[in-house]
């Protein structure tokens, strides 16, 4: 007897993936900075923008990333360092533009994301990223379904 389960098809997979990489994410940071005392964005004086346009950034990276890796037949866990990598250098790339949106000069939006790419949060986004984007890949590769009560077999 044959099981026919089509399994989490990709766009389920990223939705999935995404929800869980933004929750971990925003509780990381929240955790470690509860832990430590220290702020993520550690240059005072930049206000939430940074910090905002880094987050909207590395979700974007991380569905776009995602999404190269998950959509191809047979995808690879290897694509997940594709999706650590883009998922880091966005929220880089988002913690400068959101300075620069916020009026900051560059020499401390250059410190902020500094700052930031050597600090533990820094871990924090990797890990998460890292996480969340095996996830998908494994939910699509799997070919899991989803749970099923013995009464719901057609079969017997």
């Amino acid at each position: 007897m044959t099981d026919a389960r089509p399994g989490v098809t990709p766009p389920v997979a990223l939705a999935f993936g995404t929800i869980g990489f933004f929750a971990l994410l925003i509780a990381g940071f929240g955790m470690l900075s509860l832990l430590t005392g220290a702020e993520v964005v550690a240059v005072p004086g930049l206000g939430p923008l940074p910090g905002a346009f880094a987050v909207a950034f590395a979700v974007i990276a991380f569905v776009l990333a995602t999404w190269a890796v998950v959509r191809r037949p047979e995808p690879g866990y290897g694509g997940v360092v594709l999706v650590v990598v883009a998922t880091f250098l966005a929220y880089l790339l988002g913690l400068l533009v959101g300075a620069m949106f916020g009026g900051i000069d560059l020499a401390r939006a250059l410190a902020a994301a500094g700052a930031f790419a050597t600090s533990w949060f820094a871990v924090v986004l990797a890990s998460t990223a890292l996480i969340a984007g095996w996830t998908a890949v494994a939910l699509v590769r799997t070919r899991a379904g989803r749970p099923r009560w013995p009464w719901e077999d057609r079969a017997d």
